[in-house]
């Protein structure tokens, strides 16, 4: 069986250490030991870095060794992703002010992963946003993708 293609954007690197929110921070854990067995393939990109790179340096240690120990791929930005994450903004689907959120949902749709996977219910995982993005990919030539938050993936039940 073909494992599935999975996109982390930035909230969920940060979940593995939210120890405010212990019921997040164990399903963010659980979704990585799942990528650990190999039931995914898991990518970041480009616009996670930055936001690594900004980070202060504790997290932004935490964050790096983090991503080097799950061995996540990262997606480089392309004038495809560019172009598309503009066709969000255009559209009023991410509030330009959070241009990086369209920049999270178009790179896993530009390269044809399966789910991007956000703790991020403001612009990222509702209803709303998962309709018009697919819309728009419609609309642009690209297929729908699935917009999930690590409770929706996991496989492992408490």
């Amino acid at each position: 069986m073909r494992k599935l293609k999975i996109y982390l954007d930035t909230s969920v690197l940060n979940f593995y250490y939210a120890e405010d929110l212990p019921k997040e921070m164990s399903t963010t854990k659980e979704l990585f030991k799942e990528i650990e067995q190999k039931k995914y393939e898991a990518f970041i990109s480009a616009t996670v870095v930055d936001e690594i790179e900004a980070a202060d340096e504790t997290t932004k240690n935490r964050l790096i060794n983090l991503v080097s120990t799950y061995n996540l791929r990262i997606l480089e930005l392309s004038s495809e992703v560019d172009y598309l994450a503009g066709k969000y903004l255009q559209h009023g689907i991410i509030p330009q002010k959070y241009a990086r959120d369209a920049y999270h949902i178009a790179y896993p749709v530009v390269y044809d992963l399966d789910i991007i996977i956000s703790w991020n219910f403001e612009h990222i995982v509702k209803l709303k946003t998962k309709n018009e993005v697919n819309g728009i990919n419609k609309l642009e030539g690209f297929k729908e993708i699935e917009i999930c938050s690590p409770w929706e993936v996991i496989e492992s039940e408490d």
